[in-house]
């Protein structure tokens, strides 16, 4: 069965080009789209699918390239039990109190939450970055499937880290492995202060023998150089290097902001790329992002698990990166589309022509080629999202999920989150 897209303004998305015309999607991997000028020259199956694009605009759908399924649940949460006075205690006291309550149907629920976000905000594909300390096997099988069974694709792993202690370090470890045997992946670290030396040889041979990249947090946080220095006698990104991780093309280095010269001349010309999460950076108050130094090319953006809107976070690294930051309007574009090439030079699959997004959008100004990034910062929000296709499939149909009954999953979510909370305000009663 084919997906037809009758009367649409298609906008490519690397040459900008628009173009009045009908659109025939075929279904599966590697399928490419096929052009007509006239409708009348389509010869549409049975089983096809025709949807009226009149008015709207057709171009790519989007990807996430950091999110965390595990904050799924956290919106309106409890309060921590003690109030953080930085950012070593805003992980201690919120996020790693959270990751450690999670267990089977929260985690499937967190994912689900964020799959139906995803997709509802023009995203197809999301790499995630997940943990939960005290149910790691079999963590990622159940993101896995939540993922498919609203139609987004995903590129996990399991986030590997010492905190809990050598046994969960070797758990996590494992799930990784596991998890590649079946499914593309990464391999998970989550940041040079909480992975040992013992633990970081062990991930460096793993994601040799897999043939992988590694995808983990970097100076996210002032201390995270502090700890590094005082620990091993170098900063973060040399370490890293010095484990052979900048040299995989497939890894990721998340947030990135408190870097030396040196470090950015580094991560320059390695084949490693940046994921920045402005939004995250400005929570907690850790500092802003800047890609001065780095290859712009290789520098991509995530939400950080705060939400899955891509539109929403190249608008805040634009806007909040105006003092700090090497960016305008065009580099902003292309932070929010580098995504695609990261997935496209790894030969990752999930993310190929027949991914797109219909925006009904509703501008009293003309749109076009010449003026395309002044809408993009300015004009194109994800209520513009109407229809989207993931791999030939229409997930999203007028707004609404295809594939799945929101309604009851909501329901589910909020079920598990209630759950969830309740093993916070326990865990903040004995802390």
């Amino acid at each position: 069965m084919a997906i037809i897209l009758k009367h649409t303004n298609f906008i490519h998305w690397e040459t900008l080009e628009f173009l009045e015309t009908n659109i025939l999607i075929e279904e599966g991997e590697g399928r490419h789209l096929k052009f007509f000028r006239n409708f009348s020259d389509i010869k549409p199956g049975a089983d096809d699918q025709i949807i009226d694009c009149k008015g709207c605009y057709v171009t790519k759908s989007f990807a996430v390239g950091h999110h965390h399924v595990y904050s799924a649940l956290a919106r309106g949460m409890p309060a921590p039990a003690k109030s953080p006075e930085n950012f070593r205690e805003i992980l201690q006291y919120i996020w790693w109190n959270l990751d450690k309550a999670l267990d089977k149907d929260s985690i499937e629920a967190s994912a689900l939450a964020t799959a139906m976000a995803c997709a509802k905000a023009g995203a197809t594909f999301a790499i995630d970055h997940h943990a939960s300390p005290n149910y790691i096997p079999g963590s990622l099988a159940i993101i896995a499937s939540a993922f498919e069974k609203v139609g987004v694709a995903h590129l996990l792993c399991y986030e590997v880290t010492d905190r809990d202690g050598p046994e969960k370090a070797a758990l996590g470890l494992e799930e990784n492995e596991n998890h590649l045997k079946n499914h593309q992946g990464l391999l998970g670290l989550h940041a040079s202060f909480t992975v040992g030396a013992n633990t970081m040889k062990k991930a460096a041979l793993l994601a040799e023998k897999l043939n992988t990249g590694v995808h983990v947090h970097l100076a996210e946080d002032l201390y995270d150089q502090e700890h590094c220095l005082q620990h091993y006698h170098k900063r973060v990104v040399q370490r890293f290097a010095d484990y052979g991780f900048l040299d995989a093309p497939e890894s990721i280095m998340v947030h990135g902001l408190h870097l030396d010269e040196k470090e950015r001349e580094i991560l320059n010309y390695s084949k490693a790329w940046i994921a920045q999460n402005m939004e995250s950076n400005l929570k907690n108050k850790v500092g802003y992002f800047s890609g001065r130094g780095l290859a712009h090319d290789r520098i991509m953006l995530g939400t950080d698990g705060m939400h899955s809107d891509m539109l929403q976070s190249a608008k805040a690294a634009f806007f909040a990166g105006q003092h700090t930051d090497d960016i305008n309007f065009k580099r902003a574009y292309e932070r929010f589309r580098n995504v695609h090439r990261y997935l496209r030079t790894n030969s990752f699959k999930g993310d190929g022509d027949n991914n797109l997004v219909v925006l009904d959008d509703d501008s009293p100004t003309p749109f076009n080629r010449e003026n395309f990034y002044g809408h993009f910062i300015f004009g194109l929000r994800s209520n513009h999202v109407r229809h989207v296709i993931s791999s030939g499939k229409l997930i999203v149909k007028n707004r609404e999920l295809q594939n799945i009954n929101e309604t009851e999953t909501l329901d589910f979510a909020k079920e598990q989150a209630q759950r969830l909370w309740s093993k916070l305000l326990r865990a903040n009663q004995t802390a």
